[in-house]
């Protein structure tokens, strides 16, 4: 039996402001923001960080701060966002109006992102959604002058819609302009591997994403220094326990499509890494469909 659509909330601020965006279903492309790919947005644990990230490299600056209730918006939170950019540029593409006001069901986004669909999975969306929502950014990246400051947060606003017995039917969350923005501009915006999704640990979720940034498909590959790493993942441990997570990942080689090394040379450590062809690549992604991962914490 069919379902009517809900109706559109009566709205204040933006969303009376917004005109609206209905996700789209079905299967679709993954796509992240090369933004969010290359910089220290994240926290990458399980376990709940209040401490700020505050990173500066040359011209660039992040800072990322929580509040105690929720804590840091962490890797698995941006899958969301994740979603929401595949759902923008999927809606482009197809001559569709786009919009920061988006109405989809958790359905949608949990299925996408390879997690399970009952209650325990909807809980932990919520969960993400409230650290999206709380934690705060303020970065000097895409500004016309580096020194000018813009804050925000990954989420404007969400709520939940009900059905006439007060059952949740929906949500509808704003994006801030910074990141919609950004996920417009099709140079800002990559094609990411669905294996992604099936990765469990912060740091490989973080590698991937950095070296799909800087590698792509460039058959030489790329190098980053070891201490430069560090730096850029924003993570609490020191430079000894990276190092040794970063060792562990490349014995595992977990990231799809890509290999990892680690070399030494002049007396310094150095991660590199080089796309697989694409015959070999498929096998993880078939890997991926057998053996879905639930990995929102």
């Amino acid at each position: 039996m069919s379902r009517r659509p809900l109706p559109r909330l009566a709205g204040h601020g933006e969303y009376a402001q917004l005109d609206l965006f209905r996700s789209i279903p079905g299967d679709i492309a993954a796509r992240d923001a090369q933004d969010l790919m290359s910089w220290p947005f994240f926290s990458l644990a399980k376990s709940r960080r209040t401490a700020p990230i505050t990173f500066r490299m040359g011209a660039t600056w992040i800072d990322v701060e929580a509040v105690p209730e929720h804590g840091m918006a962490t890797i698995w939170d941006a899958d969301v966002l994740i979603w929401a950019a595949s759902q923008l540029i999927q809606a482009r593409d197809a001559g569709r109006p786009t919009s920061r006001l988006v109405r989809t069901t958790p359905h949608e986004i949990l299925a996408f992102t390879q997690r399970g669909t009952g209650k325990a999975s909807y809980d932990r969306l919520k969960a993400a959604l409230d650290r999206l929502q709380s934690t705060t950014v303020a970065t000097s990246i895409r500004q016309d002058h580096q020194r000018r400051r813009h804050r925000f947060s990954w989420i404007n606003e969400w709520r939940e819609l009900s059905d006439g017995e007060r059952r949740v039917r929906g949500i509808e969350l704003i994006l801030p302009d910074w990141f919609y923005a950004g996920v417009l501009d099709r140079a800002l915006i990559l094609t990411i591997d669905r294996a992604y999704f099936a990765l469990t640990g912060g740091l490989e979720r973080w590698l991937y994403r950095l070296v799909r940034k800087h590698g792509g498909r460039q058959p030489t590959g790329w190098s980053f220094d070891v201490d430069h790493l560090h730096l850029k993942s924003g993570v609490l441990s020191p430079r000894r326990r990276f190092a040794f997570e970063l060792r562990a990942i490349v014995s595992r080689q977990p990231l799809p499509g890509y290999t990892l090394a680690l070399e030494h040379a002049l007396g310094r450590e150095r991660l590199s890494f080089a796309p697989i062809p694409d015959d070999t690549s498929s096998l993880s992604l078939r890997r991926w469909r057998r053996e879905p991962a639930d990995n929102l914490p």
